[in-house]
């Protein structure tokens, strides 16, 4: 097993029995003490954040990690299916896995999935996502005023505030970060 010097970034370890994610390493050595590692990790089933400080010479064991990139497919109740576009073999992930990022999954859409120890622990979506208005108020005529804007909703189910001149029907694209509207697509 490496020892915390060879923990990097990205890396996903096991700590108090549980995957973390390293999202961040320090090695230190303070004046007459002995070295250090500062580790920041994320727990990967809870999603909270840590700061752990490792001695030098401790052994962390590095768990075997895997991306695949899915595309979506369809929601069935509390499953999610996506299929590998190398197998063509059909993924299903329960809803407590997927959280938020249900309301930026479209048919076909990719999503980047985690797999420590053939286990899926994580989804990540691009960083941005083109979603069709399904619902939104038309803009009052003459209500110019800079930076007014008017909730629409998205095909997905997610409510984003857009400025007025977007009618119902257009594609948007929208960030996956903060579910801003970021323009037309």
């Amino acid at each position: 097993m490496p020892s915390a010097n060879d923990v990097r970034k990205g890396q996903v370890i096991k700590f108090n029995g549980e995957p973390h994610l390293v999202m961040e390493t320090q090695h230190r050595t303070p004046g007459n003490l002995r070295a250090f590692v500062q580790v920041k990790m994320r727990n990967l089933r809870y999603g909270k954040a840590l700061d752990q400080r490792f001695a030098s010479t401790d052994t962390i064991e590095v768990l075997p990690t895997e991306h695949k990139t899915l595309e979506f497919s369809y929601a069935d109740r509390d499953t999610f299916a996506f299929m590998d576009p190398e197998t063509f073999e059909t993924i299903e992930l329960p809803a407590s896995l997927i959280g938020d990022t249900k309301n930026y999954l479209t048919a076909n859409g990719k999503v980047e999935v985690l797999y420590v120890d053939e286990r899926p622990l994580t989804i990540q979506l691009p960083t941005s996502v083109v979603l069709k208005i399904v619902e939104s108020a038309d803009g009052v005529k003459g209500d110019t005023a800079s930076n007014v804007q008017k909730p629409a909703k998205l095909e997905t189910g997610l409510v984003v505030s857009v400025p007025l001149f977007i009618k119902e029907g257009e594609l948007i694209k929208v960030s996956t970060d903060d579910g801003s509207y970021m323009g037309r697509a």
